[in-house]
């Protein structure tokens, strides 16, 4: 679905026709992150009770092989401080030794984690880990969603999920798009639990969004920078893209600097965007922070508007569903 936001006008097209949709100078922005088995699947200790634990993001590494991380664990009522849990995968000698240290809000806990005998944090949860699929999505994960659930830039690995917009993209489509005069560049955005968090306040600026750790070096920005003073469009590929950039221009008072941030903004109507000129997104759940980015974007009645038409033309909806551009 293409969606002009200022005339309000929808028309219907396919991710293969997106290179004619763009323009020669545009700068197409994508999300590098690379999303982590991080799902890990184990047993309490002493009792053997089945245990959950998602992790979240790496607060510290610690001597010895130790990491303290933030995660949410299940079930929550018996993994209190103290609570220690084991890890290991089905036919791997890997394991991973956890205790919880801290009881947090919303479910979390602060849990340190070492390996039993020899190897990393990291290769362990890279051996024994699961995908954290989305949570509509009512199966579980496969060998295959490692490669699946990725998108084919996918390389700085910390996400729980996948920038989906950027599912879309295949070899060669980036390879016609930068044929036609398109240019693109990375950024990092490592995508949080958070983002599947639905808005339940009455009042949306009462709403909480988790903040997201992102980088962007000095290419990335030196041409949107560049981008900007020619006057070319900045393209967002999806809400976590669009996210770091108005973020870092936030930091930057107006200017989108190099280096690692925290993205906290709430990007809700009334908005005002400094960076982005188009975005390429999927379509969202409802009473998301993320389908609010988008009507932030374009207008509020004119993506119900849009969401309408696309139910009634058969749209799919969601993390490998289809796409929207708004421009």
């Amino acid at each position: 679905m293409v969606l002009d936001r200022v005339e309000g006008v929808v028309t219907h097209d396919t991710v293969s026709s997106l290179p004619s949709l763009l323009r020669e100078g545009d700068l197409v922005v994508v999300n590098n992150t690379r999303v982590m088995p991080a799902r890990l699947i184990g047993r309490r200790v002493p009792s053997g009770g089945a245990v959950e634990c998602m992790l979240l993001n790496r607060i510290e590494r610690e001597p010895g092989g130790r990491e303290t991380w933030m995660a949410l664990v299940h079930p929550g009522q018996k993994l209190r401080p103290g609570a220690r849990m084991r890890f290991e995968g089905d036919g791997q000698s890997a394991v991973l030794i956890g205790d919880v240290r801290e009881q947090r809000f919303h479910g979390r806990r602060v849990v340190t984690l070492w390996p039993e005998a020899g190897g990393s944090v990291e290769e362990i949860v890279d051996a024994i880990g699961h995908i954290p699929l989305p949570p509509y999505i009512r199966r579980d994960d496969t060998r295959e969603d490692r490669e699946r659930y990725q998108t084919i830039y996918a390389r700085e690995r910390g996400s729980v999920a996948a920038p989906t917009a950027g599912l879309h993209f295949s070899g060669e489509l980036m390879a016609r798009m930068k044929a036609r005069g398109v240019e693109v560049v990375e950024i990092t955005l490592h995508v949080g639990y958070g983002t599947f968090k639905p808005v339940r306040t009455s009042v949306v600026e009462e709403h909480v969004v988790d903040p997201e750790r992102y980088t962007i070096a000095d290419e990335a920005a030196d041409a949107i920078a560049q981008a900007k003073r020619d006057r070319r469009r900045v393209i967002a590929a999806g809400t976590t893209t669009t996210r770091a950039l108005e973020q870092a221009a936030l930091d930057g008072a107006g200017r989108v600097s190099a280096g690692p941030g925290e993205a906290t903004v709430f990007i809700y109507p009334g908005f005002r965007f400094q960076v982005i000129d188009a975005l390429l997104t999927n379509f969202h759940l409802p009473k998301s922070s993320l389908l609010m980015l988008v009507a932030a974007f374009a207008g509020r009645e004119r993506v119900l508007a849009a969401y309408e038409e696309a139910v009634r033309q058969r749209y799919r909806f969601y993390s490998y569903g289809d796409a929207m551009l708004v421009r």
